[in-house]
């Protein structure tokens, strides 16, 4: 925890950040747009919705001190959030909510791989045989859609580009944070990303306002409910909440979702996805547990 009080249990807006972000594999699967539709209109409407709340003396301040290094990885780090909403929301039109979901909870795997890369950060025996579980319990969901179809496969394959994107979106940021307020972080990354899949929308000749009345609802849905009462209220919880808790409560996402979709959309889950997502879920969740104790013997 950090050494701000939070004016309430911080149990209240956790579990509404979790049940908002939840909302958002159903609002994807009630769309007929298109993936790069539904990524571009959730960004460039949150920042219209953040617009009036951004600290603009504070912006132009902090734009100039950034480095060349520094708008290069924010760059990179915008270009990846896109990848990652056009490939994930994309996922959700060919496999089940269950499955794509539940490969998402991968993330941290590809973060602790890349920080070994990049940062050199190192891994004890249990957090890599948390990794494997996790591994494992991905490979029993790919098994299991195998059986499903072949379009069910590509779905679970486009979930996994779509957390590694983001994996390396979140790596690209690592320090970035640490110079810049969230609200303005958010607002560039959300910018470049957005323009990254108008970019795209573009190239392929995607329409950009022939969707029905419905569409444009979770359009606007879509950024109202996980990305502000989501993304935005972790980000700000960060104040008065460490990292870690916020994201072992990120994992109940998943288990969220799959509620809902099965309340919402009628969707059930199969032996298979139960087995690999209690694994995956698992072995993510001693991942984070083991990070934790690491960061708290250091300090």
């Amino acid at each position: 925890m950090t050494d701000n009080k939070l004016p309430v249990s911080p149990t209240i807006p956790l579990l509404i950040g979790v049940v908002a972000i939840s909302f958002s594999s159903i609002l994807v699967k009630w769309s007929e747009a298109p993936a790069s539709i539904l990524g571009m209109y959730r960004l460039f409407f949150t920042i219209i919705i953040l617009f009036p709340f951004l600290p603009w003396k504070q912006m132009k301040h902090i734009s100039k001190k950034l480095t060349l290094k520094d708008w290069t990885l924010l760059f990179i780090s915008g270009i990846f959030l896109g990848l990652h909403f056009l490939f994930w929301m994309d996922s959700l039109k060919h496999t089940t909510v269950a499955s794509s979901m539940i490969l998402t909870t991968l993330e941290p795997v590809f973060v602790m791989i890349g920080a070994y890369f990049l940062f050199k950060e190192k891994t004890s025996p249990i957090g890599l045989l948390s990794v494997c579980l996790a591994i494992t319990g991905s490979i029993i969901i790919a098994s299991g859609d195998i059986g499903l179809s072949s379009t069910a496969l590509y779905g679970d394959f486009l979930s996994i580009l779509g957390t590694l994107a983001v994996a390396i979106h979140m790596l690209a940021g690592q320090n970035l944070c640490r110079k810049i307020p969230p609200s303005i972080y958010s607002t560039f990354v959300f910018l470049i990303g957005g323009t990254i899949l108008l970019f795209y929308n573009l190239a392929n000749n995607v329409s950009l306002v022939h969707y029905a009345k419905n569409d444009w609802i979770i359009f606007l849905l879509l950024a109202f409910i996980p990305n502000i009462f989501g993304h935005v209220l972790f980000n700000w919880l960060l104040k008065y909440v460490d990292a870690t808790t916020i994201s072992m409560s990120i994992l109940g996402e998943p288990i969220g979702a799959i509620i809902l979709a099965y309340l919402l959309l009628g969707e059930g889950i199969t032996l298979l996805q139960t087995i690999g997502g209690v694994l995956a879920i698992f072995g993510v969740g001693i991942f984070l547990k083991t990070k934790s104790n690491s960061v708290a013997s250091q300090t």
